[in-house]
């Protein structure tokens, strides 16, 4: 069944087009000639024609059914060749053969409508598991990815879409039992893994300073070192402690024997030997100690504070050092302090070797600074390593990784993947119930095929077509077999072949009457029994009132088995210019009121495009005389070039007979002159009356004038005392009426 219907760009369609939705089994579409009808009949009957390239009908459950077209193309196929093809019926059936095929159409509909569910609720299954999968993706596409994006992107190349990303995350939860690492272990490694593909990186050059460390522990440093205490001038000395005084004054003594200091001759020979004896070469050999210590000390650390500070430089210029340079810059810093120390100590003992001092040991901070070279070096050898077996190193990283996400996920992707396992194990076994279902309709529908093959005959058809045609006064002419097997022909009573002398009214009446059979039957044996839409455009342009009838008769009996579930015909889409029989056909008795309501439609052409308007249930046309009033109501929807014509027809049906107001009693109850000569100008076309205003008439007016004349159109009825019937055929309720007499008043 169709359920919607999409005409665009095509004859009077713009680019917007008209929507038809919400179509029943039994539908009404309303419109004047001119407006559109045709091309969406002609749509219907070959939707595959390159002009309707932009229309689309839309079927239930996607399932296309036969569709049977009558309008103008119709009739001009199957009339004026001569003859006409026969039409398929049940005609030399029994009674019993016929139940038997009725009851197995039965069946084949139980077939089809359990297939029917099944397909609808495999269809809603296969809805809710791709919900499912498109909220799963977009949840973990923002949990997972867009939180991980930034440490982690890199490993997720090839999966940065959203449905790559679930796909590779499924795939990952499924087969990867990777050992979970920490964040903090995988950020480490991605540093080093991801990205570019990395470089060796040498490792920092470490120092011995055990030498360092000795010199430091050298007990001269802690020693008093001072002449012989058996000397005469010892006693002085020691007594006045100016040792290491007398010691650099020796220096200043010269050959003479004038003192440097008091410039008296009291420098003897004696006394120089005193003090040769006094530093003897005990103390000489301490000094030479001290000197030779001092040196060797301060080349070596000076060597190594040089190297540690070049490690320093380079370590902080290179981006991916793996020293810890804060802590490097302290220890380095305090161990600089620490030599300054030293070396004044050292200084100090060299100046004055009878002072004790205490070196600081460096071994402590060297220790640390070594520790800190080590661990970077550890960690440059497990890069370096990375680097030589790079690709292997980073596909683990990056399973690692998806390890990680998972188990953070887990929850939810347990819960998503349980969901959509239920949900899949229930799609596939709908899928195979929908298959046993439309194999058992395939062999069902063999089978009345068979059977309708064995009794169809093209005679009831002519049989049938006849019946009605002298049941309703048609005598002179009659359908007959051909002499072509498997066609017809119209002949008269004469056994003359009538086609080129039937009139307009005759044509349309048998065509329609053939396009029924062929609605019951079909065009083939085969055809009998297929499901079938029917599209009915104005069957009845040409006939006469009592025809009219008939025809709409015919087609209520069909609309009737329509809605009851009967025969293959399932839906009914009927369109119309002519009021009479729409308001005819979609009358519905109180013995045809079961079954779905049908719904309306009027079709209309605003400015020279087609647009249509859905009245649901409600039918809008009654009688022309209300139409008339619905092209008031409505006058913005449509052109308005005809609304002062149509006011003027409804004066001249309403005041003809019940009005009955002179004309200048009406035009004195106006007050402006534009006003009066408005009502003149809407009277005298009733005066003139319609033999001299055709009801094609119309005059093009702006929006403006026309809304004076609707002013004057509603005063008319209030100056005459029927604004009760103007706000009735307006559908203008009591409460709006009353709240504009008070807005009047005030």
């Amino acid at each position: 069944m169709l359920e919607s219907i999409n005409i665009k760009l095509v004859a009077s369609y713009d680019d917007t087009g008209i929507q038809i939705t919400g179509l029943k089994k039994i539908n009404f579409i309303y419109g004047a000639n001119g407006c559109g009808k045709t091309t969406i009949s002609n749509f219907l009957h070959n939707p595959v024609e390159g002009k309707f390239s932009n229309c689309l009908a839309s079927w239930k459950n996607e399932q296309s059914l036969k569709t049977l077209v009558y309008n103008k193309q119709f009739r001009e196929l199957n009339f004026g060749n001569g003859k006409m093809n026969g039409v398929f019926t049940l005609g030399k059936a029994t009674k019993e053969e016929i139940e038997v095929i009725r009851l197995k159409n039965e069946d084949l509909k139980t077939i089809k409508a359990t297939g029917i569910l099944k397909k609808e609720t495999f269809d809603k299954q296969v809805i809710a598991k791709q919900d499912l999968e498109i909220k799963f993706k977009d949840d973990t596409w923002v949990k997972i990815y867009k939180k991980h994006e930034k440490d982690f992107k890199d490993a997720f190349v090839g999966s940065q879409k959203s449905e790559s990303f679930k796909n590779k995350l499924l795939q990952e939860y499924a087969d990867n039992k990777t050992d979970v690492l920490t964040i903090a272990e995988l950020k480490s490694k991605s540093k080093t893994i991801l990205g570019e593909a990395p470089q060796n990186i040498t490792p920092i050059s470490t120092f011995i300073f055990e030498r360092i460390n000795e010199i430091e522990k050298n007990l001269i440093w802690g020693k008093i070192i001072v002449g012989k205490a058996d000397v005469n001038i010892a006693k002085l000395i020691q007594k006045l402690n100016i040792n290491d005084w007398v010691n650099q004054g020796r220096d200043y003594i010269q050959e003479d024997t004038t003192c440097p200091f008091c410039q008296q001759e009291t420098i003897t020979e004696s006394f120089k030997k005193q003090l040769e004896d006094y530093f003897d070469e005990t103390y000489l050999g301490d000094l030479a100690t001290i000197k030779s210590l001092k040196e060797e000390y301060i080349l070596l650390i000076d060597n190594l504070i040089n190297e540690l500070n070049t490690i320093e430089t380079n370590q902080k210029e290179f981006s991916k050092s793996k020293l810890n340079n804060d802590k490097y810059s302290a220890y380095l810093k305090t161990l600089v302090s620490q030599v300054a120390t030293n070396k004044e100590f050292i200084n100090n003992k060299a100046k004055e070797p009878s002072r004790k001092v205490e070196l600081t040991s460096l071994k402590e901070q060297l220790d640390l600074i070594l520790e800190l070279i080590t661990e970077a070096n550890i960690a440059i050898s497990a890069h370096n390593n990375i680097v030589t077996n790079f690709t292997v190193e980073k596909n683990k990283l990056i399973r690692s990784i998806w390890r990680y996400v998972i188990e953070e996920y887990k929850t939810d992707i347990d819960t998503f993947v349980k969901s959509t396992d239920g949900i899949q194990k229930y799609i596939d076994r709908l899928k195979v119930e929908v298959e046993t279902k439309r194999e058992e309709h395939k062999t069902l529908y063999a089978e009345i095929k068979t059977l309708s093959k064995q009794v169809t005959s093209i005679q009831p058809t002519i049989d049938e077509i006849n019946t009605t045609l002298k049941s309703y006064g048609f005598h002179n002419f009659e359908i007959v077999p051909s002499t072509e097997n498997g066609f017809y022909q119209i002949q008269r009573e004469d056994g003359t072949i009538a086609e080129s002398t039937l009139s307009e009214g005759e044509i349309t009446f048998i065509t329609f009457l053939y396009y029924l059979q062929l609605a019951k039957g079909g065009s083939s044996e085969d055809d009998v029994n297929i499901e079938r839409i029917l599209v009915i455009d104005d069957p009845i342009s040409s006939l006469d009132s009592n025809v009219l009838f008939l025809v709409s008769t015919l087609i209520k009996e069909i609309i009737k088995e329509v809605r009851a579930d009967i025969g293959n015909i399932r839906q009914i889409i009927l369109l119309t210019h002519n009021i009479y029989f729409h308001k005819e056909v979609s009358f519905i008795d109180n013995t045809s009121r079961k079954g779905e309501k049908p719904n309306f439609w009027i079709l209309r052409k605003n400015h020279k495009h087609s647009t249509i308007q859905t009245y649901l249930e409600k039918n809008p046309i009654q009688s022309s005389y209300e139409l008339l009033w619905r092209e008031i109501k409505e006058w913005e929807k449509n052109s308005g070039i005809t609304i002062q014509n149509t006011m003027r027809r409804i004066i001249e049906n309403y005041f003809s007979i019940l009005g009955n107001r002179r004309d200048d009693f009406l035009i004195g109850q106006f007050t402006s002159k534009e006003e009066k000569e408005i009502c003149r100008s809407l009277m005298s076309w009733t005066n003139e009356g319609s033999h001299t205003m055709p009801d094609d008439l119309f005059i093009e007016s702006p929006d403006g004038t026309i809304t004076k004349y609707l002013k004057v159109f509603k005063e008319i009825f209030q100056h005459t005392e029927n604004a009760g019937h103007y706000n009735m055929m307006m559908e203008i309720s009591e409460d709006i009426v009353e709240l504009e007499e008070l807005a009047q008043a005030n």
